[in-house]
């Protein structure tokens, strides 16, 4: 049985805690029991969090500074104790992507969603694997799983963080550490809010969604993904061949806009 992480253990390290799915579920993990290290680029954003619960410590700093997120790691240890669940969460999404191609924008959005996994991931897998054990969840998005118009660089990004959790699940796996990856579909927060000429199925709060996540965390298993109707359709659309493919994606992407 894989190793699944309870406050015994050790710290709940949540990067992107200042807002949306990261602070629900800094919030919600610290209600089962955790102590949570809590980090963002937004020191003031991550006080008002660290006030609403007791156990929930800020540790601002950008996932996007290696150094600076391997003193973060190195100082929650020396502070609270080791780290047992690590959930990678931090990210970003530029609407100036739907207006076209931007190189800037592509490389920021990567800098960030991957450079800043990657930057974690370096502190974290080696203390995990000298205990021989730890967990630890990547988000990345229903749009990892294919193409989508006005999306390149996000869901890009996504993409490779799921390949890159694949390969980190086996590889690490047999060395005692859990890793699984978190493909949530719409989720209301700051990130969706500009969204607003184009419909969001099945969209959900950030605690409902956190509920999830939390539940996957506890359950096992490698992705966690929801919501479950929305996931489906994608993963059926990426069955079919590219002479089908791109015109159901360029019709229904067409239609959602038309309707709204």
């Amino acid at each position: 049985m894989s190793f699944r992480a309870s406050p015994a253990d050790g710290v709940a390290f949540v990067t992107g805690a200042s807002s949306g799915i990261g602070r629900a579920v800094a919030l919600q993990l610290a209600e089962r029991g955790f102590t949570v290290a809590a980090s963002a680029r937004r020191a003031d954003e991550l006080d008002v969090l660290a006030a609403q619960h007791p156990r929930i410590f800020s540790f601002p700093g950008d996932v996007a500074d290696r150094a600076k997120m391997a003193a973060i790691i190195a100082g929650i240890k020396a502070a609270h104790g080791p780290i047992a669940l690590a959930f990678l969460n931090a990210g970003v999404y530029f609407p100036a992507e739907r207006d076209g191609f931007d190189a800037d924008v592509a490389w920021r959005t990567f800098e960030v969603n991957v450079g800043g996994a990657i930057n974690c991931l370096g502190p974290l897998l080696a203390a995990m694997a000298l205990r021989a054990r730890g967990q630890i969840a990547i988000t990345s998005s229903l749009a990892g799983y294919g193409g989508i118009p006005g999306s390149l660089a996000y869901g890009a990004s996504k993409a490779a963080l799921i390949y890159m959790a694949e390969v980190l699940k086996l590889t690490y796996e047999p060395a005692g550490l859990t890793v699984q990856i978190v493909n949530p579909g719409f989720v209301e927060t700051p990130m969706t809010a500009p969204n607003t000429d184009f419909e969001m199925p099945f969209i959900m709060s950030a605690e409902a969604a956190a509920k999830i996540i939390c539940d996957g965390f506890g359950k096992g298993g490698f992705e966690i993904v929801f919501p479950r109707r929305l996931a489906l359709a994608f993963k059926a659309a990426r069955l079919l061949p590219y002479p089908l493919l791109f015109p159901l994606m360029r019709r229904v992407t067409r239609r959602v806009r038309r309707d709204v």
